[in-house]
């Protein structure tokens, strides 16, 4: 029992050192009731924000910085020349139905008779030759070596006719 009195003296004691400090606390509400007449300093007004006319970036109308760029030349239509025109009465192949930018050139096949060149698609590895057809710009294969299938589309020239232009698909080397 008597541990337990020293405990609760002790408490005691302690409770009054804490009110020792009341002195303090009027000094500092003194501090802030001066602090409070005293006329408060001038904010600085906002700086004057001047707005920009907005900037719309539109690339949809460019080519892809990814792609080899590709020249196209205007050829002057002469009097009895040949026309270019798309056949619309020529049987359409599998290849045709994907953008030519969505297929590489994986590799070649020779044989005695013929080269092959193997393009990916989105449904898997095709071998073309020479004079199929791919991509939905009527492009047909004129040329294919160990590292590269020319391809010459037909495309509207946008004066009412039509006109070829050449395009190259690399072999797609992996690392």
């Amino acid at each position: 029992m008597r541990g337990w009195r020293w405990l609760l003296g002790a408490c005691v004691g302690l409770g009054l050192c804490g009110c020792e400090g009341v002195a303090d606390l009027a000094e500092t509400q003194a501090y802030m009731n001066q602090m409070l007449r005293q006329a408060p300093e001038p904010i600085e007004p906002l700086p004057v924000i001047r707005s920009y006319p907005a900037f719309i970036y539109d690339a949809s109308g460019l080519r892809s910085p990814f792609q080899p760029p590709q020249s196209v030349e205007r050829v002057e239509r002469r009097r009895g020349a040949r026309a270019v025109r798309p056949d619309p009465q020529r049987p359409r192949q599998r290849l045709e139905g994907f953008d030519i930018e969505q297929l590489q050139m994986v590799g070649t096949l020779s044989g005695a008779s013929a080269s092959f060149a193997l393009l990916r698609s989105a449904d898997g590895v095709h071998p073309l030759q020479i004079g199929d057809y791919l991509g939905r710009s009527e492009g047909r294969i004129v040329a294919i070596s160990e590292s590269r299938v020319e391809v010459v589309e037909i495309v509207a020239d946008g004066a009412g006719g039509w006109q070829e232009r050449p395009r190259t698909l690399l072999l797609k080397k992996h690392s």
